[in-house]
């Protein structure tokens, strides 16, 4: 496969949405320039059913290396996910085989909106449970020699924990040599990742240089908010996921809050940086940032389901939300019916596309209505009849049938 060295393509993996590099900007863009074809590959743990637009930046950085013609790998982290990357408020739990496995079922699908898995160059689909279900103890015990218990205690993860005087379990020690296992496993020459990764990816920099002996790159992702201003998280549900309807994904996207509006562009979508910088500076000398919301909200939606579903996705908003004009079209039939907890209604009715907690949360917000009555109560109960509409979140309608 011939390795492409188009400087616009490799600048733009080097500066686009990274947080840092190591060992540095300049080796690896020396790296990118020389023509030599690296293995590079990203991990995603399957603690949610969900890929979201923070994931997508990851997987468009992989597009470009796959562009560049890099072997490019889109890792599962099926067994990493078992054992839980630590969490700085509580101990994950620990996941069952089943629940890795449901939780990943659709994730290749999910990926190839942004990136090939045929043609070409195609992109490997692996999972690390290939190689780490098979460390026996020993060589379990030769990898914990790669360590030490002050190294790890410096991550900020477990600081916190001690902080708080947090319990921190031993699985939680093993997860950064886990997962920097991955790169020695698959040989690779550089790793892309989130910023709240750099810990556990720098422990596989120095495996690989103990095991391999040789260098391995890591390029850190920026992280991008959520709509509700936190951290997009698989397990919470609070992201734009990317199986989300072009419709659900323009709408939560104009959930943003107006500050993160041109750090969305920057990130999540295909303007031009000159673009973003010029639009910021209108919203600072007055213009209404609404606008430029829907400019955003549009890019993303375009990014993953093209131009004309991100067309009609902008029309369902402004005529559902703006107009405030609710046809039939608009509203999910479901046939659940009977007495029952708000709950259970909107779980059988949503299916997987949102997590309970994050069920849970849109109603004690407020964000749920029956028949036009706010619900703020998760325990409260219904006769849930044929003609019940019921409003979930700020977009979502269910109009119950026989």
């Amino acid at each position: 496969m011939k390795v492409l060295t188009d400087e616009k393509l490799v600048d733009k993996f080097l500066t686009r949405g990274v947080d840092k590099i190591f060992p540095s900007t300049h080796e690896l863009k020396q790296k990118l320039m020389s023509g030599d074809r690296l293995k590079v590959y990203q991990g995603y743990d399957p603690s949610g059913p969900f890929l979201h637009v923070g994931h997508a930046m990851g997987i468009r950085a992989l597009r470009l290396l796959q562009q560049l013609g890099h072997e490019v790998t889109f890792l599962v982290g099926d067994f990493t996910a078992r054992v839980g990357d630590p969490d700085k408020d509580k101990t994950r739990a620990f996941m069952t085989l089943e629940q890795v496995e449901t939780n990943m079922k659709g994730w290749k699908e999910q990926a190839a909106q942004l990136i090939e898995f045929d043609g070409e160059n195609p992109v490997q689909f692996r999972h690390n449970y290939e190689w780490l279900s098979k460390l026996d103890a020993e060589k379990m015990i030769e990898l914990t020699t790669s360590i030490t218990i002050q190294q790890l205690i410096e991550r900020d993860l477990f600081q916190k924990k001690l902080k708080d005087s947090k319990p921190i379990q031993l699985r939680e020690f093993l997860y950064p040599l886990l997962q920097g296992y991955d790169a020695v496993a698959m040989e690779v020459d550089m790793e892309i990742g989130g910023s709240d990764q750099i810990f556990n990816m720098l422990v596989g920099r120095d495996l690989v240089k103990k095991y391999l002996n040789k260098e391995k790159f890591v390029r850190a992702n920026e992280m991008m908010e959520a709509p509700d201003a936190l951290t997009m998280s698989k397990s919470k549900g609070n992201g734009i996921n990317l199986a989300d309807t072009p419709e659900d994904m323009y709408g939560k996207s104009m959930s943003y809050p107006d500050e993160l509006i041109f750090k969305g562009m920057r990130l999540l979508t295909d303007l031009e940086i000159e673009a973003i910088y010029k639009m910021e500076q209108e919203v600072k000398s007055g213009q209404n940032p609404m606008e430029f919301k829907k400019i955003m909200a549009f890019e993303i939606t375009k990014l993953l389901k093209g131009e004309k579903a991100a067309k009609l996705a902008e029309k369902h908003f402004e005529d559902t939300v703006q107009k405030k004009q609710l046809t039939e079209s608009d509203m999910d039939k479901v046939t659940v019916t009977g007495n029952m907890t708000i709950l259970e209604f909107l779980k059988d009715a949503l299916g997987n596309q949102e997590s309970m907690s994050q069920i849970k949360r849109i109603v004690e917000q407020g964000g749920v209505e029956v028949d036009g009555d706010r619900v703020a109560e998760t325990h409260l109960t219904f006769d849930f009849k044929p003609g019940t509409v019921v409003k979930y979140g700020k977009r979502k309608y269910f109009k119950i049938e026989k």
